[in-house]
């Protein structure tokens, strides 16, 4: 099921070129010819738009953009018991985590200035939450919960709905408990469209954030100079185990797995040093794919991106590791701690056998939305700087003029800013005069 690389005897260069190429550039055209149309379709049509695309992704016509904080709280009553304490853990947990997250306003004192830097909050937040193929009720508490946790005054979520129209009950109950004020069931490059630009019923918002689709991931790349979209693309889920003979092929097997049943255009990759390992594992995944529910999408991640790639040793491997700098790094070798101080590309990186990324998922604290598509090279996890920006406030003296005026002086000439100048000429010439009375 999985492709065989063998990559042993070449140099840090003939590894990376040797490594296949991601699948997602040769999708990108098309997907964002589709993608510009709709948001053309919403900025002039706006909420007539949204119920008519609506209608033609998801086969039902929405009596209402908008679901309220009473009917998120009467799903939080009917969802079974474990669901809801497993929801309530898991949203402990990332406030625990973002209580620690954050920029602290500071002041600082130099030439007779004073600047103050003060980080605030922005206003409105949309977090997208994925559906279609699964309901994704941590996804709610992954990007509402930090959201809250930075200050952010309203956050509404954007999510497809079902034929009939409908939220799951588990994203509504998991919208209530990380205090959403809104819920809009409409998914897709619409609901980016929406958010960014606003229709009458819905208005925009500031940042938006979450993972989605391609078709998601590249509406926010098309608003974001319209709204905050942080840096990193966070599409189809990732993961690259990195093993060694320590590691029990069922426990790798299952991993792989784990993240190539989110469906198509996903990214698994075995790395090690290990032969026998690798055939232990392809046999693993035919047991697992054996009685999967959901062996179609499985089989399609692993047939356009699942790899075994063969490497000398530690060090190849981390080349190549580094090389995909994938969504979540597992590091399932006897000096996995070691390893993982060398990482600098990786939206998470989990150590040993007894940290699969799945509790990264739902329990561990630190957001699952992670960048993807090579962009770990650059990007990391979602955080509480992703809402927030510095506002610095500057209070200047005469002190200040006498001693920095003629520097500005200087560079302002210098870039032929004459105006700029003299704003500061006029001020030394008023020092000067009240010294000489």
């Amino acid at each position: 099921m999985l492709k065989e690389l063998d990559l042993r005897g070449k140099d840090e260069k003939e590894t990376q070129l040797a490594l296949p190429r991601p699948l997602l550039d040769s999708r990108v055209e098309t997907a964002l010819t589709d993608v510009r149309e709709i948001i053309r379709e919403v900025r002039e049509g706006g909420d007539e738009a949204l119920h008519e695309i609506t209608e033609r992704f998801d086969g039902c016509r929405l009596e209402s953009l908008s679901i309220g904080r009473n009917e998120m709280k009467k799903a939080l009553e009917e969802i079974p018991s474990s669901l809801k304490s497993a929801l309530e853990k898991s949203a402990e947990n990332v406030q625990a985590y973002y209580s620690k997250q954050g920029h602290k306003d500071f002041e600082i004192s130099q030439d007779g200035m004073t600047i103050k830097s003060r980080t605030v909050p922005v206003a409105r937040v949309g977090c997208y939450v994925p559906g279609g193929r699964a309901a994704y009720p941590s996804t709610v508490i992954m990007t509402a919960i930090p959201a809250k946790m930075a200050g952010v005054d309203q956050i509404v979520v954007a999510v497809p709905p079902d034929e009939k129209g409908e939220i799951p009950k588990s994203v509504l109950a998991a919208a209530a408990i990380s205090d959403v004020d809104k819920i809009h069931p409409i998914g897709g490059a619409q609901a980016i469209a929406a958010l960014a630009y606003g229709t009458e019923e819905i208005d925009p918002v500031d940042v938006i954030v979450g993972p989605g689709n391609i078709y998601v991931s590249l509406a926010k790349q098309e608003v974001a100079s319209k709204v905050r979209v942080p840096a990193s693309f966070a599409g189809p889920s990732e993961v690259v185990v990195v093993a060694d003979e320590t590691a029990e092929p069922d426990l790798v097997a299952m991993d792989l797995v784990v993240q190539a049943e989110h469906g198509p255009n996903g990214l698994s990759w075995l790395i090690t040093w290990e032969e026998e390992l690798i055939v232990r594992v392809q046999s693993e995944i035919e047991k697992i794919l054996a009685s999967s529910s959901r062996k179609k999408e499985i089989k399609s991640t692993l047939s356009t991106s699942g790899y075994c790639v063969l490497v000398e040793g530690p060090d190849q491997a981390l080349v190549v590791a580094e090389t995909v700098a994938p969504e979540h790094l597992q590091l399932m070798t006897e000096e996995s701690e070691s390893m993982a101080d060398k990482i600098r590309n990786a939206g998470a990186v989990f150590c040993g056998q007894w940290s699969p990324a799945t509790l990264g998922d739902y329990i561990a604290g630190p957001s699952h939305v992670l960048p993807t598509a090579g962009t770990a090279r650059f990007a990391g996890a979602l955080g509480i700087t992703d809402f927030v920006k510095d506002v610095h406030v500057i209070t200047a003296s005469e002190e200040t003029i006498e001693k920095v005026g003629e520097h500005v002086v200087v560079l302002s000439s210098t870039e032929g800013l004459e105006a700029h100048s003299e704003s500061i000429r006029l001020r030394l010439e008023k020092i000067r005069e009240k010294q000489s009375e």
